[in-house]
Formats: structure tokens, C-alpha cells, sequence
């Protein structure tokens, strides 16, 4: 087939490079993806976000060829086979996303992880296309000899962050969020079957670590940001508990499957739901003779939200009593619970237990980025930190 290109805004162009992603992309479940915003509730405090999951995974199969040319330049065995499997398994990591994402996951399915969904998905088209993705799978896995191909896909340094660092923080206007993916991936390089980077490249590394803490901190744990998603998620939960019914007739099936359901059996019915579902939900509930689940969707809808505050830990009890007790009044007892909450919202810097970021340095010894010299991270920030947060009516 002739190459397709997509005129990305982050990269410019994206390149189709093979007849096989370029059906994968055309299926109607990767197409799912459009309908899927990648950051949920964040453009209610950033207007701008509002790119979707297949904006994010166009992006990261993009800096996947990008990274696999340059090992490849530089001796690294990849066959076509192999560079073909990474890309799909980057183009598909993500198909498993409901709608809004992380906010709603666990609470539409309980007990469902994205990836476990992401793998269901992987596995079907795998039928569909006459096992043409075994060796994608096995990279998604981590059950491919070379481990590297994995690394890029899932790891401390994977083409997945870097994406969506650059995207969100495009799309967003947080400029704090921009990292150098293009000289990282230039001084990529595989020793011991594993993915490291050069030492030319440790300020960059080290950037892009510090430009992940200040995107969480500063977008995706945004406290307002925050406030929406758990309102949202109290919404579905609220449904589900008094059994109103959806707008969507395959949304009503999938907020009634109960945590025992097989994931293989559900996919036809969950690839059909995505945020515009929910959403024209959340519009209907709005009349709703349910006060609970009428007053949070109204407030969603209007952007008018539950008050929320960080609170010292020894604070966040008391804090929360206090808002009950001013509702008592007004509120039955059952109800209070949807509009005074706490919740815990943590932050790693560098998760030294996982896999590491190692430097490769010209005489051939490797470190953990946290051991460099006169290195920015240090081993006291893989310390997590928390942040503890009411929300009220006020």
C-alpha cells in the first residue's frame, strides 16, 4: 500500500506505514477512541483539553517508529516483524479505555483495569486478523524475548508518557509539561537486552521527571479537576444504586454487570459506550426525581461544583464532620455521604521499586538516574508524596 499520513498538531505529520495498522486504525473499535476524551475532566479547568485517546495513541505510535529507527541506526537488531509488533502494541495500549478514562474506571466495571481491557481487545482482533498480532501481544505482555520492545511500550521511560506529556501539555497551555522526547529518543539505546539511555541525555531525563511531577500536581490532580471526576464518578454510582436508567441501552447493560462478569464476553457490548453516553446521561438525570443524583448531575453540567480544600491529615476528620453536621438539616443521613467527602491523591516522582531509568555512560558503567552525581533526583524524592482533600457543599 501506498504510506497514509495524519497531519498532527504536535508532530505534524504521522506516518501509516504498513496495510495492517492501517486497518487496525480503520476498525470501528480503535475508531471508539475518537469519543474518548484522554484527560476527562480537565477542561473544566483547562478549556483546550479536549483531545481524545486516538490523538494520544496516533502520538505514541508515532514516537514509537521514531525510537525504533534510532536503535535500529544504531545497530540494535529489530526485524520487520518485531518493529511491526511494537507499533501495534502502542497503537492498541490504550483500546481498553472507557469513557472519561481514568476517572470512571473501576466504578462503570468494578475491578476492571484498562489494560486487562486493552488485552481482551488485542486478543479478539488478533482472531479477527489470522493471528497476525501474536508477536504485539507478547511485547504487550512482556513475554518477548527481547525486552527492550516491552520498555518502550510500558516502562519508566516509555513512549506512552512521553506522548502524553507533550499532548497534554500542548493541548492544556501548561508549558511546564514540555519535555526534549525528541533528544531522548535520539540517545536511546539497548545494553543487556534492556532499554537505557545515554549520558548526553541525563538532563533531559531528568527534566522530563520533573515536568511529570509538575503535569500531576498542576493538570491531572488539579484540585478542581479533582472535585469534577469524583463528582461524576458518584453520579454513576448513585445510578446504579436507585437503577436509573442510562440514556444508552448498551451503557445501561454495562453498569449492570456485576464484578464477576468475563471480560471476553462484554467487549461488543463496551465498545459501543464512550463519554457521549455518559454525558447525554448525565443530561437526562439532570430531571430526575432522585434529589442526589439531579443535583450532582446539574451541578456537573453547570460547572458547579462541590467546594474542595487540602487539609492537613490530622485535620481531614474533623474537617469532614463538621461539613455533615452543617448539612444535617437539610439533608437525610443516606444522602450526606454524596456531597461531604474525603479522599488521598499521591504523586511518585521516581518510583525507584519499578523498573529503573538506567544511563549508559561512555566507559560502559550504568547507573539508575538517581545514583548520577550531582543527579536532580535523588533517592529521598522517590519518596511518595499525598495530598488530602475534603469536598462539601457549601
Amino acid at each position: 500500500m501506498q504510506k497514509k499520513i495524519i497531519n498532527d498538531p504536535v508532530y505534524g505529520f504521522i506516518t501509516i506505514d504498513h496495510p495492517l495498522i492501517f486497518q487496525i486504525i480503520n476498525h470501528p473499535w480503535y475508531q471508539r477512541l475518537r469519543r474518548i476524551h484522554q484527560m476527562a475532566m480537565a477542561q473544566l479547568v483547562y478549556p483546550g483539553a479536549v483531545h481524545t485517546r486516538l490523538h494520544h495513541s496516533l502520538g505514541a505510535y508515532h514516537l514509537m517508529r521514531y525510537a525504533l529507527f534510532e536503535l535500529q541506526q544504531k545497530g540494535i537488531e529489530i526485524t520487520d516483524e518485531e518493529a511491526l509488533g511494537a507499533k501495534i502494541a502502542i497503537l492498541l495500549h490504550d483500546i481498553g479505555h472507557g469513557p472519561y478514562s481514568h476517572a470512571l474506571e473501576g466504578v462503570l466495571l468494578q475491578n476492571v483495569h484498562h489494560e486487562d481491557l486493552s488485552l481482551a481487545f488485542m486478543e479478539a482482533l488478533n482472531l479477527q486478523f489470522e493471528g497476525k498480532l501474536d508477536i504485539a501481544i507478547a511485547i504487550f505482555k512482556d513475554t518477548y524475548p527481547k525486552q527492550f520492545l516491552h520498555q518502550l511500550v510500558s516502562g519508566q521511560l516509555d513512549v506512552d508518557r512521553m506522548d502524553y506529556l507533550t499532548r497534554d501539555s500542548f493541548y492544556s497551555g501548561v508549558s511546564e509539561g514540555t519535555i526534549a522526547y525528541d533528544r531522548i529518543l535520539k540517545m536511546i539505546t539497548v545494553s543487556q537486552g534492556n532499554l537505557m539511555v545515554e549520558e548526553k541525555a541525563i538532563f533531559s531525563i531528568e527534566k522530563f521527571l520533573v515536568a511529570r511531577r509538575l503535569m500531576y500536581w498542576q493538570v491531572y490532580l488539579h484540585k478542581t479537576v479533582l472535585v469534577a471526576e469524583q463528582m461524576l464518578q458518584r453520579i454513576i454510582l448513585r445510578a446504579k444504586a436507585i437503577n436509573a436508567q442510562p440514556a444508552s441501552v448498551n451503557l445501561a447493560v454495562i453498569m449492570a454487570l456485576n464484578k464477576d462478569s468475563k471480560i471476553d464476553e462484554i467487549l461488543d457490548t463496551f465498545s459501543l459506550i464512550d463519554d457521549f453516553d455518559v454525558l447525554t446521561s448525565i443530561k437526562n438525570w439532570m430531571q430526575h426525581e432522585d434529589f442526589v443524583l439531579s443535583e450532582l448531575s446539574k451541578r456537573l453540567i453547570n460547572r458547579q461544583l462541590l467546594k474542595i480544600e487540602f487539609v492537613n491529615k490530622i485535620d481531614l476528620v474533623a474537617q469532614t464532620q463538621k461539613h455533615k453536621q452543617s448539612l444535617q438539616h437539610k439533608f437525610d443521613d443516606t444522602f450526606i455521604d454524596y456531597f461531604v467527602f474525603e479522599g488521598t491523591v499521591k504523586n511518585t516522582l521516581y518510583k525507584t521499586k519499578d523498573e529503573k531509568i538506567n544511563i549508559l555512560f561512555k566507559n560502559g558503567t550504568v547507573k539508575d538516574i538517581s545514583q548520577v552525581d550531582n543527579a536532580l533526583v535523588h533517592q529521598h524524592l522517590a519518596t511518595q508524596e499525598e495530598k488530602h482533600y475534603i469536598c462539601y457543599l457549601k
